[in-house]
């Protein structure tokens, strides 16, 4: 990197930390406030996958509203109809139809945020209790969830836009600097669109501008869409004109968030009516927006290269959307000066919140967030403690993450980690590369714990055709098969759970039932050891069951008062060290 595009970079980055903090203030002053009309959303609606976790989110919702979190707007949560999963895009035209039910022709006068958090979050297993909208951050003087940061984001957006909806989802962070507003005034769809790599371009959504030629240079820029790229390759990012050159090097414009104004939002639920009742997944991003802008051709309806689960009717309701949308504009919001982060692993999740100097930066993460913690427990500022209480004789290495946990004397705790939800006991080590999370469960009226653990690298995701092929599945770096040797245990004892249609790392029953946090921490820990063959472990005595499992039987209401005691206990302790000091 040359010294002047070193100082590029230098200067974007500060330019970045500065819009970012005022946004902050902005936020900060809005939260636990009454907001004036205009000044904010009117409606913030967050989607679930079902009512279950409707339920949850909305007990985190109405604590975080008694807590003096929030702005003071109106807040919803709505579930995904009972049946097969029917995407974000689905998702989207039932909270319309929802909405339209509710406030009938008054949602022609209202500004929505729309935050899509339903899902298991199976690639990053330490938000799938909660919901990854409430996934914690390292920062703020209280812990801010990710809800607090979309809210943050789009802090600016309500006093320029129109009526219409703003649809989001829940695991990425986007940051822009602009001079002036940002202003949602268009009929149709208005995207926001950021420089990236071809690399990034291969995994997200494409723009295709009109003048592609000309690089856009402001800040803000305002332009036209022609054609929407899903997922698409270099070679076909190429052939289609997206990609611009930039410092001598190759770039396009990347999707994050879009409005759909409210007139756009009419022709939606008339589209809904047409393919209601939903009998497939449609993606909020590939499925609409591939249907817009002047030169979209229904080509891509027949096209499901990127489709995780084929669907006999999903060609026919793409071509149904296609015939709704054809004609309608998508228009573009260019913001050069603009990062876009995802947080859906743990890999990433790892990298972003301690080892991305830039983001750490930008937002002004922290290395300790509201924690009884000393500096001196953590080996550099590349590691993460979130309201937690933690010995002064622990160890935290490089690249690792604490959240609501308690980690008692002489704990060591290894490099790329993540421990969330826990009670460490005394003297334990917990190897590098290592994820682990405490549960509450609940059967047969009786509270118990179970404690899971995976390898940050582990595909929860990936299946193998029956529970006979389970042997091919891989935890820690070796096989399930082997895994199942050293802990004491044969094939047979290792149920998958459902009804064994789906066999992955996310059905296995391998974690035990313990009656305590601690005990369930330290069983599975030896679990872990076992599998990289430090000690012998043997489970036969305790009741196994899957992650899939323990999310069926989570016990919310301990879970939550786990973490509500952390933070009384750490107000306690700031409080005693402060009348002391």
């Amino acid at each position: 990197m040359t010294e002047q595009r070193k100082h590029l970079k230098d200067v974007k980055n500060t330019q970045l930390e500065k819009s970012t903090k005022e946004k902050l203030d902005k936020f900060n002053r809005l939260r636990g406030a009454e907001v004036k009309p205009g000044e904010f959303w009117d409606l913030v609606v967050i989607t679930s996958l079902d009512e279950e976790q409707r339920c949850s989110y909305e007990v985190q919702l109405k604590e975080k509203i008694l807590r003096g979190e929030l702005p003071l707007c109106v807040y919803h949560v709505f579930a995904d109809p009972p049946g097969g999963k029917i995407g974000n895009g689905g998702s989207t035209l039932h909270v319309l139809q929802l909405l339209r039910d509710q406030y009938g022709e008054s949602l022609s006068r209202l500004r929505v945020l729309l935050i899509h958090a339903g899902g298991w979050s199976q690639r990053l297993p330490h938000v799938s209790a909660l919901g990854k909208i409430f996934m914690a951050l390292p920062l703020g003087d209280s812990v801010y969830q990710m809800l607090d940061l979309k809210l943050l984001m789009y802090v600016d957006f309500p006093a320029h836009m129109n009526p219409g909806v703003l649809v989001t989802c829940a695991d990425d962070v986007m940051l822009y600097n602009a001079v002036q507003s940002v202003e949602f005034n268009k009929p149709g769809f208005t995207a926001l669109a950021h420089p990236s790599p071809l690399s990034i371009g291969q995994s997200h959504g494409v723009f295709v501008l009109e003048h592609g030629d000309e690089l856009p240079v402001h800040d803000v820029e305002y332009g036209v869409c022609l054609r929407f790229l899903h997922k698409p390759s270099v070679d076909v990012m190429h052939r289609s004109g997206a990609v611009f050159m930039k410092h001598d090097e190759e770039m396009v414009y990347t999707d994050s968030t879009y409005y759909i104004s409210h007139g756009t939002v009419e022709m939606l639920l008339d589209l809904f009516q047409e393919i209601v009742p939903l009998r497939c997944e449609i993606d909020a991003y590939g499925d609409f927006l591939q249907s817009l802008g002047t030169g979209a051709t229904a080509d891509y309806t027949n096209n499901t290269e990127n489709v995780v689960k084929k669907e006999n009717d999903l060609v026919e309701v793409r071509k149904k959307i296609f015939q709704h949308l054809r004609g309608t504009q998508l228009n573009v919001i260019i913001l050069n000066e603009s990062k876009f982060y995802h947080l859906g692993t743990m890999e990433e999740f790892l990298f972003h919140l301690t080892g991305d100097l830039f983001l750490r930066e930008e937002l002004g993460l922290q290395t300790i967030t509201f924690s009884s913690c000393s500096l001196g427990v953590c080996e550099n500022k590349n590691v993460c403690v979130i309201q937690s209480i933690v010995h002064p004789s622990v160890q935290v290495r490089e690249g690792s993450v604490v959240e609501f946990s308690r980690l008692e004397d002489g704990v060591e705790l290894g490099q790329s980690s993540i421990i969330s939800s826990c009670w460490v006991g005394r003297g334990l080590s917990v190897p590098s590369n290592t994820f682990m999370n405490s549960f509450a469960v609940c059967s047969d009226g009786r509270t118990r714990f179970v404690t899971v653990a995976f390898a940050v690298q582990d595909d929860l995701k990936k299946t193998v055709p029956s529970c006979s092929n389970v042997n091919r599945l891989e935890v820690f770096g070796v096989s399930v098969e082997e895994c199942v040797s050293r802990w004491g245990l044969k094939m047979g004892d290792i149920r998958v759970s459902g009804d064994g249609s789906v066999c992955n790392l996310w059905t296995c029953c391998m974690f035990p039932v313990c009656e305590d946090m601690r005990t369930a921490f330290s069983t599975t820990l030896q679990m872990v050891r076992a599998a990289h063959g430090d000690e012998s472990v043997s489970l036969h005595k305790h009741t196994l069951l899957s992650l899939q499992e323990i999310l069926q039987h989570k016990d919310l209401v301990t879970m939550l008062k786990f973490r509500n005691d952390l933070h009384k206990d750490i107000l306690w302790e700031k409080k005693a060290t402060t009348h002391q000091e």
